[in-house]
């Protein structure tokens, strides 16, 4: 829960924390903005849509014993974005298997600073350390090159494309 230190990552620039509610400002004004939803769903989220996905953040927790992280930078506490793990049960073909599928998102002012490849190393770091899982998958569109080279640096290799509802993706795992 909040405050453990099995929640708690910190990487040379980052923190990365369970979500609180005072991130629902910063998480709403990034999820409502074209650029950062233009690869994920294409639409702006609306506000109610921003609380149940901090909503859903916490809850993965007690759920599946892994979750997704509020990150911030280390140095003034800044609102970077949203990394981590869930498992979805998205309607994909193939079906993930209840993988945990790392995801990350960062606010606009934070893309092409390096943040989303050391966030999400933490984040697999931790994964590798504290759960049993030695497998992670991720989805990344096709046009997305920014996220697939994250994916590319952090240890993904591309596995096969991925129908994700109605849309194509890339899908790529993670073996340790």
């Amino acid at each position: 829960m909040p405050g453990t230190p099995g929640h708690i990552i910190e990487t040379d620039r980052l923190r990365l924390t369970l979500h609180e509610s005072t991130d629902f400002g910063p998480l709403a004004e990034m999820w409502a903005d074209p650029a950062v939803v233009r690869h994920i769903s294409g639409r702006p989220a609306t506000a109610q849509e921003s609380w149940a996905r901090l909503l859903r953040y916490r809850g993965l927790w007690p759920v599946l014993g892994f979750g997704y992280w509020c990150v911030r930078t280390r140095d003034g506490d800044r609102y970077v974005g949203d990394v981590g793990f869930a498992d979805f049960k998205r309607d994909t073909d193939p079906l993930l298997g209840g993988v945990p599928e790392a995801g990350w998102v960062l606010a606009p002012w934070a893309h092409g600073r390096g943040y989303a490849t050391e966030a999400l190393r933490g984040a697999l770091e931790w994964l590798d350390r504290s759960t049993p899982f030695r497998r992670a998958v991720c989805l990344v569109a096709p046009d997305n090159r920014p996220s697939l080279r994250v994916a590319e640096k952090t240890g993904f290799l591309p596995a096969g494309p991925i129908r994700v509802g109605t849309e194509q993706a890339v899908l790529l795992e993670r073996l340790t």
